[in-house]
């Protein structure tokens, strides 16, 4: 069983794989290689005077590993609550974790099809986002939501602060105290 299962690869996810690994959590991404990002070129991303979608994904799918994530290639189809956690059924395998968060980009489709509810997008071509609490929050416990598919703003540097956002969240409500996770210049 996982602490925290993350369902999507780009941005978002990616960076909530980023502090969730790094804060000792067990961690599993279930991504299906189809972020938006992967067509981006990317001009605007502080820290970063240029690079391509694809890179920025590979680079942020590393750091995830690295630390501690485990990556699994497969598409998320449903959410199912229960007793024991969260079981996510892909299209090969079934997982089990504590806490999910779907990442998941212009993409409701397993949010759909798990029961949580949606409401209106805000973002130009968003027709849909998952209807969730400022923390991430959705309507179904233990199951949180970051990036554009939360409502955030598609760009990349945006939905990579949401991401590692709603994983603080799911940190601090697991470790039952509030989580920082600063790292200080070494002498």
């Amino acid at each position: 069983m996982y602490e925290i299962a993350i369902i999507g690869g780009g941005p978002a996810g990616a960076s909530a794989a980023i502090f969730a690994a790094k804060a000792g959590k067990k961690t599993l991404v279930i991504d299906s290689d189809q972020s938006v990002t992967k067509r981006a070129w990317i001009l605007n991303h502080y820290g970063v005077a240029e690079i391509s979608g694809p890179d920025l994904v590979a680079v942020g799918k590393q750091q995830a590993t690295q630390l501690g994530a485990e990556i699994v290639a497969a598409k998320a189809t449903k959410l199912i609550a229960g007793d024991e956690g969260i079981t996510i059924e892909t299209d090969g395998e079934t997982y089990v974790a504590s806490h999910v968060i779907i990442a998941t980009g212009m993409f409701l489709d397993v949010a759909e099809a798990s029961g949580v509810r949606t409401k209106p997008g805000t973002e130009p071509r968003i027709k849909t986002i998952v209807d969730c609490s400022s923390d991430g929050r959705t309507s179904i416990d233990n199951i949180w939501a970051a990036g554009t598919v939360a409502g955030v703003s598609m760009h990349t540097i945006v939905t990579a602060g949401d991401g590692a956002k709603v994983a603080i969240n799911v940190v601090s409500e697991l470790n039952g105290e509030r989580y920082v996770d600063h790292d200080v210049l070494k002498a």
